[in-house]
């Protein structure tokens, strides 16, 4: 579609119908949108993008109805990623401001999945962050008794893991000597470091421990592997499946199999890693039959990456019918993207 009015005519198009949720005839173009053109101008566009297959008549004598193609066709000649309000910002600023970066990793990303759902009125997804694709921030080693310690690994996404030490009876005591020295040593070998790469300093921890300290550090050097090594099946929380069933006649289809894709999250989780945000609006937006997965193919997701020091470690998203607010969605999960981004960086 080359003509820049007739884009005009499907914008509009696309505009009211997510608007009214009503099929959109060439009367309403005329009388809500100035247009410059005649009324038989406008049907004569309308008959070109039906033609294209942009725009769809569901029923004899009603108006037209954007396709999944006219979606992709509005949201690629969008001309920027609108700003958000001050009342947007102002909420994005309230649940993930000050207060959010003194909670851990749950709260902060449960603060942000609601704030999303709020802001976009559709589900609202976060992909938990991967401990594959984080830095080690910090190793701890607490004691809990003479032969015990708690290993406890946390990464740059504020993603904590925990392995207890049970130290070998015929060993001496783990002392807070040596407690204290391995943790240095362990942090010296791991700090900022992926978690492949960790792993592989840790050889040199092993080779230089005392031979009376070598089954003690070992140990702890074993369930901080495990730790690197976790295997944890990915994660995400949701908000604002009620919006989800508000939105339920904008799905062509029954809403079951689109629930049952969001209730099994796995379908979720391989769409979302499958995403890669466009360079120019730091998003990525999968409409209709674009997305090949069960159940979600009468759906739209709009998903962007987040993370700290300029590396992505999970993505975020909304999802919903294809008769989605775009131009708000976009903008909505690119900024809250941004500020979670922020809060785990701090």
């Amino acid at each position: 579609m080359t003509e820049p009015r007739r884009l005009a005519v499907l914008r509009a198009i696309v505009e009211d119908y997510v608007a009214t949720r009503e099929p959109v005839g060439s009367k309403a173009l005329v009388e809500r949108h100035a247009l410059g053109v005649s009324p038989a101008t406008i049907r004569n566009d309308m008959a070109a993008l039906e033609e294209e297959g942009l725009i769809a008549q569901p029923h004899t004598s009603a108006g037209r109805v954007p396709t999944d193609k006219g979606y992709r066709a509005f949201v690629d000649g969008l001309p920027a990623v609108r700003p958000l309000s001050p009342a947007e910002r102002r909420a994005i600023e309230r649940l993930l401001g000050d207060g959010a970066r003194s909670l851990d990793l749950d709260d902060v990303l449960e603060r942000t999945v609601r704030a999303l759902a709020q802001l976009t009125q559709q589900v609202a997804v976060i992909q938990y962050p991967s401990l594959a694709r984080a830095r080690v921030r910090h190793v701890e080693l607490v004691p809990l008794a003479p032969r015990r310690l708690v290993v406890v690994l946390i990464t740059d996404t504020g993603r904590v893991e925990q392995r207890s030490v049970e130290v070998a009876p015929e060993l001496p005591e783990v002392g807070s000597e040596l407690v204290t020295e391995l943790r240095g040593r362990l942090n010296a070998a791991t700090a900022g470091r992926r978690s492949d790469e960790a792993v592989a300093a840790l050889d040199a921890v092993l080779t230089s421990a005392r031979p009376e300290d070598a089954g003690a550090v070992s140990s702890v050097v074993a369930a901080l592997c495990s730790a690197l090594a976790a295997t944890r099946e990915e994660r995400m929380v949701l908000a604002g499946t009620a919006n989800l069933v508000r939105e339920a006649s904008g799905f062509a289809t029954s809403l079951a199999p689109v629930l049952e894709a969001i209730e099994e999250q796995v379908v979720v989780l391989r769409l979302l890693a499958e995403m890669a945000d466009d360079p120019a609006s730091g998003v990525s937006v999968r409409i209709g039959r674009e997305i090949v997965h069960s159940g979600l193919s009468d759906a739209a997701v709009v998903s962007s990456g987040y993370g700290s020091g300029g590396e992505v470690v999970a993505r975020l998203g909304v999802l919903g019918p294809t008769r989605m607010d775009y131009p708000t969605s976009i903008a909505s999960v690119r900024a809250v993207a941004r500020y979670l981004s922020k809060v785990l960086a701090q």
